[in-house]
């Protein structure tokens, strides 16, 4: 704890959750009780503004957090949360999901249909099937959307915690999304630069591109990998930005929602041949700094209806792990290319300047 007034930037991982559920993600130390009565007295400020625990916060706002107050003198360690008692058939499927771990960190591949977390009319989610995999439990560091698979990762410590946290906040870990989509884009590796926003009446349930001034900043590169004819694209999705259902909304609003996205899609996200209805939006690979030193870098294996409908569209898995661009080799040839041009460059002015004196 610290006697000073700290601010804090909300990364785009914590997009949209309440503002209680950031401090137990970023500052497990401050009860919620000493949230709440810094609330009652106005001392807890979000962008300058009175602030309840209920609140969301959107990524970009700055949290005003008061100094702490001091802890009373305890005699005993408060009791340890208690443990989530999961069946032995729960424990052997969470521990299936793991695809690495070491002392810092677990990434798992979490299914589709699986949700990330509890929430309204939400009993089954992967958090509370986290007491199956290690003991102190671990911590999620981010979210993937109930429909969408892939690598997830998870902290096994709070030191591990923040310091995933704050390479999600700065934007230096990386994820790359595989996706499906209905037609195929006019250009084949793109930028969609759209702002997003909590659509109006769906109690923030869905996002929409928002151009005006409620639209926050986010930014998708897509690839496309292959295609079947002009019926549908399997596409590589690298996300700049963290906005909730990023990847879904902007591909819909370039015109190719992804395949099985009803909510963004609707009607036209649904191919026909026997294609699953189930969305194809895959969490690939998740390479990040890792607190320990080097990086974690793991890759995920498609869940069954995704590489069944790849299949179906003759797509091969083996041609869609590009790597990202500072994992390029070096050009042999480009030093040798900006010589000749600044050559070329020199040359072009030397003649205009003795043109230039001619005609004097």
């Amino acid at each position: 704890m610290t006697d000073a007034v700290r601010t804090f930037s909300v990364g785009p991982d914590d997009d949209g959750i309440r503002l209680d559920r950031w401090f137990k993600r970023h500052l497990p130390d401050v009860s919620f009780n000493l949230v709440s009565r810094w609330a009652r007295t106005g001392q807890l400020r979000v962008d300058g503004a009175r602030a309840t625990p209920g609140d969301r916060v959107a990524s970009g706002q700055s949290i005003r957090v008061p100094p702490a107050e001091p802890a009373p003198a305890q005699t005993s360690r408060p009791a340890p949360r208690p443990r989530v008692e999961l069946s032995p058939d729960e424990v052997a499927f969470v521990r299936e999901l793991v695809i690495r771990e070491d002392r810092s960190a677990i990434v798992v591949n979490k299914p589709p249909g699986l949700a990330t977390q509890g929430g309204t009319k939400t009993d089954q989610h992967l958090d509370r099937l986290l007491d199956g995999l290690s003991d102190p439990r671990p911590k999620l560091v981010h979210r993937l959307d109930k429909d969408t698979s892939g690598a997830l990762l998870l902290a096994r410590n709070a030191r591990a915690a923040a310091y995933f946290g704050k390479s999600f906040a700065s934007r230096t870990a990386r994820k790359v999304y595989w996706a499906l989509v209905v037609g195929v884009p006019d250009v084949e590796d793109g930028l969609v630069d759209l702002p997003l926003a909590k659509q109006p009446g769906t109690g923030g349930e869905k996002m929409h591109v928002e151009e005006g001034e409620g639209g926050l900043p986010a930014r998708t590169r897509y690839r496309v990998l292959d295609r079947a004819g002009n019926r549908a694209a399997w596409v590589q999705l690298l996300p700049f930005t963290g906005r909730t259902h990023q990847l879904r909304v902007h591909m819909a609003a370039i015109g190719h929602p992804i395949v099985g996205d009803a909510k963004y899609g609707g009607s036209e996200a649904f191919l026909t041949g026997g294609v699953s209805r189930k969305m194809h939006l895959h969490a690939r690979r998740i390479r990040i700094d890792h607190p320990d030193g080097g990086r974690l870098d793991a890759t995920a294996e498609l869940p069954s209806h995704f590489a069944e409908t790849m299949a179906t569209l003759g797509f091969d898995p083996a041609d869609g792990d590009l790597p990202l661009d500072d994992e390029l080799p070096p050009d042999p040839d480009a030093e040798r290319r900006r010589a000749l041009h600044v050559a070329r460059d020199r040359r072009r002015e030397r003649k205009g300047e003795r043109r230039g004196r001619g005609r004097g």
